[in-house]
């Protein structure tokens, strides 16, 4: 079975309507394919939501009269009159279906990001606490972005900005949205910065869009490799300047797409050209 003509009978496997041969076929394949088998769970929550937010209507005597009417044939005039009328609450009843499904899809997404964010959140504070904030310490970004290789299944870059006062201080491993992630961390004064990201599913965004939470500032954008999110109790104003300082060194990294197995896609590593400007003194 394919994935495509799994997608076109999951719908009548949940209302019951397939053969038994048809869907003991298809169990099948659920047991082997993971795709498919949270393609099943997502029509499932699906259904969950448009049985809990769409309402339902009770049809009035006289419409279940005229039904009964044009069911038992009581002439071709009244049955074409009760057909007609008998339209005029569904679709009152799909276009709400169809207002319900949209407010649901919103609500959907508006609530994984805010589970991203409170997942970002939480790992700054834990990277806060005592032997948490770096798994390899060093101010050198030769020497950390070489640490990730082999631990992730993408290569970060790495920029060192000490001298525009936010100094690179380390990196480390983290868990985010179900994934290892590359965490940067840099400082600025007394305060710590941590840079999140991960190769981009979607391609480049606008921003960086910027919200608070409990007094802590979190930046976030995506380009055409990567999503960051950048957390810190720095003040705003000096945190914008650190992300553009960011954006723009990452502007200056090019991937190398011609090397063997690059597949942006997926997300497999990455290696990058610089581009290097050396000034010759005197």
């Amino acid at each position: 079975m394919t994935h495509s003509s799994f997608e076109a009978q999951v719908d009548a496997y949940l209302d019951g309507e397939l053969a038994a041969v048809d869907a003991r076929e298809l169990e099948a394949h659920l047991a082997q394919c993971p795709e498919c088998t949270r393609f099943r769970d997502g029509r499932l929550a699906l259904r969950a939501a448009i049985a809990t937010h769409v309402p339902t209507f009770q049809a009035p005597p006289a419409l279940r009269e005229r039904i009964r009417a044009a069911a038992q044939g009581r002439g071709r005039g009244s049955r074409r009159f009760a057909v007609r009328n008998w339209w005029r609450p569904l679709a009152l009843a799909a276009s709400l279906a169809v207002v319900a499904l949209g407010s649901w899809s919103l609500a959907v997404q508006r609530a994984a990001g805010d589970r991203l964010t409170d997942e970002l959140f939480a790992s700054h504070i834990r990277s806060l606490m005592p032997g948490h904030l770096t798994d390899v310490v060093s101010s050198d970004q030769h020497t950390v972005k070489p640490w990730f290789n082999g631990r992730l299944d993408f290569s970060p870059p790495v920029f060192d900005f000490a001298g525009r006062g936010y100094p690179l201080l380390g990196g480390r491993l983290d868990y985010v949205d179900g994934r290892t992630v590359a965490a940067l961390v840099y400082g600025r004064r007394q305060h710590v910065i941590n840079v999140f990201l991960w190769p981009a599913a979607h391609g480049p965004t606008g921003g960086p869009n910027t919200r608070d939470r409990q007094g802590y500032h979190m930046t976030h954008w995506t380009t055409a490799d990567y999503t960051y999110w950048v957390v810190s109790d720095l003040g705003l104003g000096e945190l914008q300047d650190f992300a553009q300082l960011l954006r723009q060194a990452d502007s200056n990294v090019q991937p190398v797409t011609a090397y063997p197995g690059y597949d942006r896609d997926r997300g497999p590593a990455t290696v990058f050209a610089l581009r290097v400007h050396l000034e010759v003194g005197p």
